[in-house]
């Protein structure tokens, strides 16, 4: 079954109905993973803030572009700043539902690549948190990120 997914603005047609290739399309990119986890783990929630404390170096203009498709694809929002004041970003609730895919991703990652070992005792600490854990960050998270936080079961 194909659906719809917003992802840069647009309604897009996947390429196929697979769960996997939607997520793919949405979150595939060297940058957008990056961008996330900068603002989730590191409450980086302005462009100066994740530009220069950026471990990787992102480039102005690709932050701009990412920041942009990230608030156009529902998984960050953009509060209006107002003259003379930077914009704040914030998760929305699909975008913290990702603690887990990062705690994952991040395990894989110290099992199979060469890592760095301030930032390898960040990834162990959140996978070996394991889902009670990460169930209580992401209630802290919509405590910070979301207007209204819901109460979610742990």
């Amino acid at each position: 079954m194909a659906c719809d997914i917003v992802l840069a603005g647009e309604v897009d047609s996947p390429r196929s109905g697979c769960p996997v290739n939607a997520a793919v399309e949405a979150l595939g990119d060297r940058w957008t993973l990056l961008v996330l986890r900068d603002v989730m783990f590191g409450d980086r929630r302005h462009f100066r803030e994740l530009q220069a404390q950026s471990e990787e170096g992102i480039a102005s203009n690709i932050l701009a572009d990412r920041l942009r498709r990230l608030v156009e694809g529902g998984l960050l929002t953009r509060d209006d700043a107002g003259r003379g004041r930077r914009a704040t970003y914030s998760l929305t609730e699909s975008a913290i539902q990702l603690v887990p895919v990062f705690a994952h991703l991040g395990a894989w990652g110290l099992e199979h690549r060469p890592t760095d070992p301030v930032l390898r005792a960040r990834a162990e600490e959140l996978y070996a948190g394991g889902p009670g854990f990460w169930n209580d960050y992401m209630n802290q998270l919509r405590t910070r990120h979301l207007t209204s936080a819901p109460a979610y079961p742990v």
